[in-house]
């Protein structure tokens, strides 16, 4: 086996984030376990999101410019190719509503900045098992 086939066997990961150096630690965080793809708008995240075969989990930052996070997310749940991704906000913005905002919308999760390593690979890890059991067994 090449380490190309490796490469495709490795879940499928989207970051979006505009800042570099937020995508930078989190695809040094990610890279050696995850094939992880990278955004820096909410309109490109869209646009890879619905590329085939879709990322099994998005990691997604709330405040960007054009199109926040909640948008982005509100747009993947609307979308019968991208609703059943699972989304972890992963994001600075410590808005007393945001955590529940997200969670109505549809996010699986919610991590603050800085992101602390292992609970991030931890968290990765729980949402794609669970997304696993979800197409496997229906919904929880």
């Amino acid at each position: 086996m090449t380490d190309t086939n490796i490469q495709h066997e490795k879940p499928k990961i989207l970051i979006v984030d505009d800042v570099h150096e937020n995508l930078h630690t989190l695809l040094n965080i990610l890279r050696s376990d995850y094939a992880v793809l990278a955004a820096t708008s909410g309109a490109k995240a869209l646009e890879i999101a619905r590329r085939s075969p879709v990322p099994e989990l998005i990691l997604l930052d709330i405040q960007m410019p054009e199109m926040d996070g909640y948008q982005v997310l509100h747009h993947l749940k609307a979308d019968s190719l991208t609703k059943d991704i699972p989304v972890i906000f992963v994001t600075a913005a410590a808005e007393v509503n945001g955590e529940m905002r997200g969670f109505k919308l549809g996010a699986s999760d919610y991590l603050l900045k800085p992101v602390i390593p292992e609970m991030l690979l931890v968290r990765v890890e729980l949402h794609l098992e669970l997304n696993t059991y979800r197409k496997r067994y229906g919904r929880l």
